[in-house]
């Protein structure tokens, strides 16, 4: 078989501030943008990787979706326990500044794991988990 990602999701409540995070502090690319006010469905990716994409949506737009399970998303989404995804980078440090420096919530600081990995942890404009690993 021959079986790629093609794009992950992830939930957004503010379309404007999610954009303006992975675009203008994460540096990726908007791929499309469709829908209007805050029911809108972003698609951004790293530059320079065309098949790998992030859909930014709207977290309770399906309608078989019940309101109880609406309020929950909303619930989990402010803890920040909704939505995660895992990124890497060969600078890790430098990656961290930038985000910093964007204003990101930081999470934890660049660390070297006891299980052999150094990584750092955001939050998006949503609450969702970004943690950032560094390629060795």
């Amino acid at each position: 078989m021959d079986i790629t990602i093609d794009t992950t999701f992830l939930p957004h409540d503010d379309p404007e501030a999610s954009l303006a995070f992975y675009r203008d502090i994460l540096g990726f690319e908007v791929r499309s943008d469709v829908g209007q006010g805050r029911m809108r469905w972003i698609t951004v990716g790293p530059a320079g990787q065309p098949g790998t994409s992030i859909l930014l949506a709207p977290p309770a737009a399906d309608p078989g979706v019940t309101d109880e399970e609406r309020r929950t998303i909303v619930e989990m989404m402010a803890k920040g326990t909704y939505g995660w995804i895992l990124l890497a980078t060969h600078d890790l440090d430098a990656t961290f500044e930038k985000l910093q420096a964007g204003d990101a919530e930081v999470v934890q600081e660049p660390i070297d794991q006891p299980y052999g990995v150094r990584d750092c942890a955001f939050r998006d404009p949503a609450g969702n988990l970004i943690r950032i690993k560094e390629l060795r």
